[in-house]
């Protein structure tokens, strides 16, 4: 029986493996975004708690940050947690707020021997003091690295980010800072919490749900978009490389012919 495991094992690994020489054949999309969606139903097939499922999740993230940083991504942004996941029990809300101490103080010395700048997107105000220290940390000790973005959509949610960009053109207006005259959709994009980066290319979504939940809705414009029925604990580095393939494979023309 081991001997059939340790033959499969070698199967999939050589299969990823080829996969993943294939596309680097092929250019190689700069911005993936990706909604890391089933970690609850995860948990539940396995009769586990739900912060289970996050914990597992976590590790996830770590081993698709280096399977895109091995690839020459060049930002790669996580939907971590949404305007509207504080509406989750309280029990789940402060183990996920708890979470970015644990993983980045954990993966700290990978990310600086990867080379991979950490980010963080989205609204600062409302998360408590332990996660922003430890985001701010993780941000410090790697502001000089210069591979791969490691971007955290932390308190994040797409209305509420154009809705306050919205709020500050109009204040720089007031304030003559701005004119109407002035403001183009690449000035917008300055107001954004996104304003560093370019825009993602591909956007992947696990766990079967086909919708956005209200993310990027500014910067998905014209991003491709693969859906997976595979819950985000188990997306392993060769969904990375299908994901990819798929995207290689579509013809992007942004309006054009």
């Amino acid at each position: 029986m081991l001997k059939k495991i340790q033959e499969w094992r070698g199967k999939e690994t050589s299969k990823s493996l080829s996969l993943k020489e294939e596309i680097m054949n092929h250019p190689i999309p700069e911005h993936i975004a990706i909604i890391m969606d089933g970690n609850g139903r995860w948990a539940k097939k396995r009769a586990m708690p739900r912060i289970a499922g996050h914990h597992e999740g976590m590790k996830t993230v770590r081993k698709i940050t280096k399977a895109a940083n091995s690839l020459g991504v060049k930002v790669l942004t996580m939907y971590a947690f949404s305007t509207e996941n504080w509406k989750r029990p309280k029990l789940e809300v402060d183990f996920l707020m708890k979470l970015p101490e644990e993983f980045l103080g954990t993966f700290l010395p990978e990310l600086m021997e990867e080379n991979v700048q950490v980010r963080l997107m989205g609204n600062k105000s409302d998360l408590p003091e332990h996660t922003l220290r430890a985001v701010n940390n993780a941000m410090e000790k790697t502001k000089d690295n210069t591979g791969l973005i490691l971007n955290f959509a932390l308190n994040y949610g797409g209305r509420d980010e154009i809705l306050r960009a919205v709020k500050n053109v109009a204040a720089d207006i007031k304030d003559n800072a701005l004119t109407t005259d002035q403001l183009t959709e690449e000035m917008f994009s300055e107001y954004l919490f996104s304003n560093l980066l370019p825009d993602p290319d591909l956007l992947i979504r696990t766990s079967g749900e086909i919708r956005l939940s209200n993310f990027m809705l500014w910067q998905l414009a014209y991003a491709e978009f693969y859906f997976t029925d595979v819950l985000w604990p188990d997306f392993e580095e060769n969904d990375l490389y299908e994901a990819i393939n798929s995207f290689q494979m579509r013809g992007r023309r942004f309006g054009g012919i």
